[in-house]
């Protein structure tokens, strides 16, 4: 069997140098009201159900679902600024 030939230019590596990567931690109100606006919409619509639409606000009648839906889709929204 021929023996392969041997490089003669070394293989290329790269410069060993330590690179600091801090992790910014300046959105830390992000999380919890996203939570707390998933929790407050599916409160309320869980409240509406159970009460059969005495509660929270008897005179809005089924529109109550969607607030409850807008909370939770302004929880989404908060969650677009999470990083």
């Amino acid at each position: 069997m021929p023996k392969s030939r041997l490089r003669k230019k070394s293989d290329y590596t790269p410069p060993t140098t330590a690179v600091a990567v801090k992790i910014s931690t300046g959105r830390s109100w992000v999380a919890p009201l996203m939570l707390a606006l998933f929790l407050v919409g599916l409160v309320w619509i869980v409240t509406y159900y159970v009460t059969s639409g005495s509660w929270p606000v008897e005179s809005w009648h089924n529109w109550n679902i969607l607030v409850g839906f807008g909370f939770i889709a302004a929880g989404f929204g908060v969650s677009t600024q999470w990083k």
